[in-house]
């Protein structure tokens, strides 16, 4: 059924066995998201809250933990809308399939949105202030309690109260601390290639107010319409409709168009003054540091009479989040494909903090009647997927060709790198794209969003056979072919003292980073350490390098300089104190 509220959606995991309702008082400063992780560790329920100190609204997380349940959020329109998607990249499909094809139409129905009366919306049946909301706060340097799941609702200027030409993005929210006003502002980070961005520069363009709306709660099938990468000029309120098997309700207060079955709405007007929001705990496992990002002037808060906050978690992969990828890939996954002609696939490795790593298959078809080794049309591809919406953001990007391996799996990550390992040239496959933007989280570079990417292509044949004995180095053995090591010196002078002591046909990798042990401990934290903490085209060297008309390789083995550095941000580490204190409760929180 299409959910029209949290507690709807709170009721329903209940009645399957997937709620756990938390009675005793749990503090919203740290403790309440120490509980989630671990609760989302282990694959457990969903949890209710009851009970928040300082605060009269019950909060809900881990709503979205495992597939499984998100699938059960969304039973009656999960596979018709996996249909229209898959449609899209072979609508011969739904000639096939006569019956999902009319489920999956009569689906579609529900993208029209539904204007409602104030009256109606339960939405505006009460009103509260910024400081009654729930002072949720995830990590221990965290500038203030933040939105963790907010729908952020915003109109171009010449389409006031129009939801199809809307924008709906899960844009942060920060609720107070720095210099924010109490009650009256909150903080607004939004990063590079999100639709809000148009809609704000059309409205300073226009020289007009702009006025956005904060929905939190309400429909699930909003939060995950919110994070959905949909083409440019599809309005997300159409996909939530779809998704839930209902129209969006939408009712009008003064400016602004608000979500009628939200459990709150803050809605106000960015400012023209820019206000430091963060740090935050964030995806990629560190802090987002404090910046400058729009503030919002707070002009009312509503929620329903039996609203229930919902809330997650972000840090260190996997987390919450990760759910919403799984979800959202089981949905789209053969969307993007069918947009790039000779694109087969495309993941964007979760562990690794999503946008640093992309991994992806694609084809050589240039010139069938000659056989080549080197890379051709895997680069044309390249270049359309670091230009495609939020791939563009990928820092890293290694492509295959789908002939050498046609059953190369993407999601077997290690397998996947003993693949490229195996194949690449490092004096001719890596292609640097320097002083570029990358993802406004990404600490790596030496400025704000600035940093570069690279494209490792392989083609062919296996050149080498990769080695898993340790040489004897202080080192340790991260998979085939790939070693972590430790050094104090820098990168370049690094390179030239390795200079024969390991070979590039036994280790064509080389991972400098501060604790070798930990990297090569699971491969997880190989993806984190090293795609998380350098820049390809400052942190990335190698034996015997040199440049040839402007393109540079290497003949040994190359070497990614991961060691955390002066303006990388921190990682993120629990309060030893909250830690103590929910190992002490958590028996009795879960019983």
């Amino acid at each position: 059924m299409g959910y029209r509220s949290t507690r709807e959606c709170v009721e329903a995991l209940e009645k399957h066995g997937q709620l756990l309702r938390i009675a005793d008082e749990v503090d919203p400063y740290l403790e309440m998201a120490e509980i989630q992780r671990r609760v989302y560790k282990a694959k457990g329920p969903a949890l209710l809250f009851e009970n928040v100190k300082g605060c009269r609204f019950p909060c809900v997380s881990n709503l979205f933990g495992t597939p499984e349940r998100a699938r059960l959020l969304f039973a009656d329109t999960y596979d018709p809308v996996a249909t229209l998607v898959a449609s899209k990249a072979d609508p011969l499909k739904l000639l096939k399939t006569p019956g999902k094809a009319l489920k999956a139409g009569l689906t579609a129905l529900h993208a029209l949105p539904k204007k409602v009366s104030a009256s109606a919306a339960p939405v505006f049946a009460c009103r509260c202030k910024i400081g009654d909301l729930p002072p949720i706060v995830g990590w221990p340097d965290d500038g203030g309690a933040f939105v963790t799941l907010p729908q952020v609702y915003s109109e171009p200027p010449d389409h006031p109260g129009k939801p199809l030409k809307s924008n709906l993005g899960m844009y942060r929210i920060q609720l107070n601390g720095n210099e924010f006003v109490p009650d009256r502002e909150v903080g607004l980070h939004y990063q590079i290639h999100r639709g809000i961005g148009v809609h704000h520069k059309l409205h300073l363009d226009a020289g007009k107010p702009f006025r956005i709306a904060i929905f939190v709660g309400g429909p699930p099938a909003m939060s995950f319409a919110a994070v959905m990468p949909l083409p440019e000029g599809m309005p997300e309120v159409a996909f939530a409709g779809v998704l839930a098997g209902r129209r969006f309700r939408y009712a009008r207060y003064e400016h602004w168009t608000v979500s009628a079955e939200a459990d709150f709405c803050i809605v106000g007007t960015i400012k023209e003054e820019l206000k430091r929001e963060g740090p935050f705990g964030d995806h990629l496992g560190y802090y987002s540091l404090d910046h400058l990002f729009p503030c919002l002037e707070v002009e009312e808060v509503f929620h329903r009479k039996d609203a229930i906050w919902p809330f997650t978690v972000v840090g260190r992969p996997p987390q919450e989040d990760t759910t919403f990828g799984e979800v959202i890939h089981a949905m789209t996954g053969a969307a993007i494909p069918s947009e790039i002609p000779g694109l087969k696939a495309v993941h964007a490795v979760d562990a690794a903090g999503v946008h640093p790593l992309l991994l992806a298959i694609g084809q050589e078809r240039y010139t069938p009647y000659v056989k080549t080794i080197r890379p051709s049309e895997l680069l044309t591809l390249a270049s359309a997927i670091l230009g495609k919406g939020q791939l563009s953001l990928a820092k890293y990007l290694f492509i295959a060709n789908e002939a050498d391996n046609p059953a190369l799996d993407l999601h077997d990550v290690p397998a996947f790198f003993k693949h490229m390992l195996e194949r690449i040239r490092w004096e001719r496959d890596l292609h640097f794209h320097t002083e570029t933007s990358i993802d406004t989280l990404d600490y790596s570079g030496t400025a704000l969003n600035h940093g570069s990417k690279v494209v490792f292509a392989a083609n062919g044949n296996p050149v080498r056979t990769l080695s898993s004995v340790k040489p004897p180095l202080d080192c340790a053995v991260v998979a085939p072919g790939i070693l972590a090591m430790r050094s104090t010196v820098d990168l370049d002078t690094f390179a030239e003292r390795l200079e024969g002591q390991v070979a590039v046909d036994d280790f064509p990798l080389i991972v400098l980073c501060d604790d070798p042990d930990f990297v090569a401990k699971d491969f997880d934290n190989f993806v984190w350490v090293v795609f998380t903490r350098s820049n390809p085209a400052r942190d990335i060297s190698g034996v015997g390098a040199a440049t040839a008309f402007k393109h540079w390789g290497c003949t040994g083995p190359l070497i990614i300089d991961a060691r955390l550095k002066p303006h990388h941000a921190p990682p993120l580490v629990e309060d030893p104190a909250v830690t103590a204190k929910v190992d002490a409760r958590m028996d009795s929180l879960l019983k």
